[in-house]
């Protein structure tokens, strides 16, 4: 029983329950259960620090750019996922602030390698068509991932994501302006593509996480749906990044590898070769191709610009 409201857990969370199923947004301050404060809090932190870790393969672009053109807008563009990343843990902030943490807790589990960031930003992005790719595809899956939570339950997070998802769509038009352009020139050029596409598919299906609880031990999805975070599964999510872009590759006469993939006109449903579960796990314990020399970097960085958080705290 709480002292303070004379009500019992059960119908505190009944209360709750009846909040979000009319549609009531949470706010900071408000009565929450556990285990939908620690489901926002590992959901926010993890898309926080995968903005920020997400900027590092495109700023790997920013002195390689063929133009100054594309070199100003893939600088804003990294700009950008930065202050997303800012933003995100800020809202994550207030949420850990009850449990006697804050920010830097965040930054250094994932330093330490606690917290897990998205799958696509530990690959490496060897050529320009990766840069290009990055921004048509991983952006937008993440767009189609992040729209599906506009109508989140928890009101920060929400708001937050109109201003982020709003930015995303610029980020994704950036990148398939850069695809556009090589798909429009020479052999070689759109060879890149190809081989971009080649490497990143597999990635790409990863990006919403497996269908079911099984693959990974996690019942992350089912928590996030049953407190209205999100409406849509994983398989809901990936089977709409399909039904986008498998036409949109198809019409630029690239192709994608899998030689399964095909649409199911009886269940309304893409069926294709499901990705390596077992690679996605390592992948996400800090076991992918670029994982080591990229938290290196942002180690590095936090470490040198110690002294502005001394000054500003």
């Amino acid at each position: 029983m709480d002292v303070a409201t004379g009500l019992s857990y059960e119908e505190k969370l009944d209360r709750f329950m009846e909040r979000i199923n009319a549609g009531e947004k949470i706010e900071a301050n408000d009565w929450m259960p556990d285990d939908y404060r620690m489901a926002l809090i590992k959901l926010i932190s993890m898309h926080g620090v995968s903005e920020i870790m997400g900027a590092l393969p495109e700023k790997e672009w920013v002195p390689k750019a063929p133009s100054l053109r594309r070199k100003l807008g893939i600088m804003a563009k990294v700009q950008d996922e930065m202050g997303h990343g800012q933003l995100l843990l800020r809202v994550a902030e207030d949420l850990l602030a009850p449990l006697g943490k804050g920010r830097e807790d965040i930054m250094n589990d994932l330093l330490k390698g606690d917290l897990k960031f998205h799958n696509v930003f530990h690959m490496e992005a060897p050529t320009w068509a990766d840069a290009g790719l990055i921004g048509w595809l991983v952006d937008g899956a993440a767009i189609i991932t992040q729209t599906n939570m506009l109508g989140a339950s928890y009101g920060p997070y929400a708001r937050a994501l109109q201003r982020i998802c709003a930015e995303e769509v610029f980020h994704a038009q950036h990148g398939e302006s850069i695809i556009l352009a090589l798909a429009e020139g020479s052999q070689e050029q759109r060879g890149m593509i190809q081989d971009a596409i080649n490497r990143w598919w597999p990635s790409l299906l990863m990006f919403f996480g497996p269908a079911s609880a099984a693959t990974t031990g996690s019942s992350k999805q089912d928590i996030t749906i049953k407190y209205k975070i999100r409406t849509k599964t994983n398989e809901q999510l990936r089977q709409d990044f399909l039904s986008k872009y498998i036409p949109r590759v198809h019409s630029l006469g690239l192709t994608v590898p899998d030689e399964t993939l095909r649409f199911d006109e009886d269940k309304q449903e893409w069926i294709y070769k499901q990705p390596d579960w077992s690679e996605f796990k390592k992948i996400i314990s800090n076991k992918g191709p670029r994982s080591g020399s990229r938290l290196q970097l942002r180690r590095t960085a936090y470490k040198e610009h110690e002294w502005v958080r001394r000054a500003l705290g």
